[in-house]
């Protein structure tokens, strides 16, 4: 598996530990974008991958395109490697590693074509997040499975894995309209298909609960990106109330 992992200005919450216990499992290859970052987080990375020769590539944006961009970019540049599973990881590790390899088991044990980790919180799961989050998180969720037509109770975790289908290229193919709903966006242009692939089916996507999860302070994403993805939300849905799934799609 390539594991992207977009960095924009993270000099200072880059844990070479977590990087390490992520390639403790031999599955696990990673592909750094730093999106134009300003700080001396291109200069970390580079030390990552010399440190991690074969298993940790830095690829960099030179100016700053959002996350959004970063992760489409880093998933076509691991299937262009030919890579047979991708996915993106936050650079702060609020998953942490051993989760990862936990998603991996479950897409390998599995016939679906993507896991998506859910924050679900429960009895003997170590979840870690700020109340308001969590209420605005859930919010945000149910708003975007309404718009999905699919149940899903987590579209935001920063955890995501893809197998390598038709349907996946056609999704990345695009840029998002979105720089922070992305994820909502790519879940409705894989099950929503295109001349050029079959949709993916309900039943192809696997959520699988999270055993640990941390909040980790210095996110970029705060109260105004928190505002800007609710109304990137709202507008996404709008466009698919009008244009019908194939909203999920750029304008031809």
């Amino acid at each position: 598996m390539l594991l992207t992992i977009p960095c924009f200005n993270e000099e200072r919450r880059l844990d070479d530990g977590q990087v390490a216990r992520l390639l403790s499992d031999p599955r696990v290859e990673v592909l750094f974008i730093d999106d134009g970052s300003r700080d001396g987080t291109r200069a970390r990375l580079l030390a990552l991958a010399a440190q991690h020769a074969g298993r940790v590539t830095v690829h960099g944006l030179d100016a700053n395109a959002g996350k959004a961009e970063a992760v489409r970019t880093g998933m076509n540049l691991a299937l262009g490697r030919g890579a047979s599973v991708v996915g993106y990881l936050d650079a702060d590790f609020a998953t942490p590693p051993e989760e990862v390899s936990h998603l991996l088991d479950a897409l390998e044990a599995s016939g679906a074509k993507a896991v998506l980790g859910s924050r679900v919180v429960r009895l003997g799961a170590e979840l870690e997040r700020n109340l308001a989050r969590r209420f605005l998180g859930r919010a945000f969720a149910t708003t975007a499975s309404s718009i999905l037509g699919l149940p899903i109770y987590d579209s935001q975790c920063g955890a995501k894995l893809f197998r390598d289908t038709k349907a996946l290229r056609v999704a990345l193919a695009h840029p998002f309209s979105s720089r922070w709903a992305f994820d909502v966006e790519l879940l409705g242009r894989l099950t929503t298909g295109t001349a050029q692939a079959p949709p993916l089916a309900a039943e192809d996507l696997l959520e699988v609960p999270l055993r640990r999860w941390h909040e980790v302070g210095g996110s970029k994403l705060g109260a105004q990106g928190m505002a800007r993805a609710g109304m990137e939300l709202l507008a996404l849905g709008r466009r698919v109330e009008r244009l019908g799934r194939r909203g999920f799609f750029p304008d031809p």
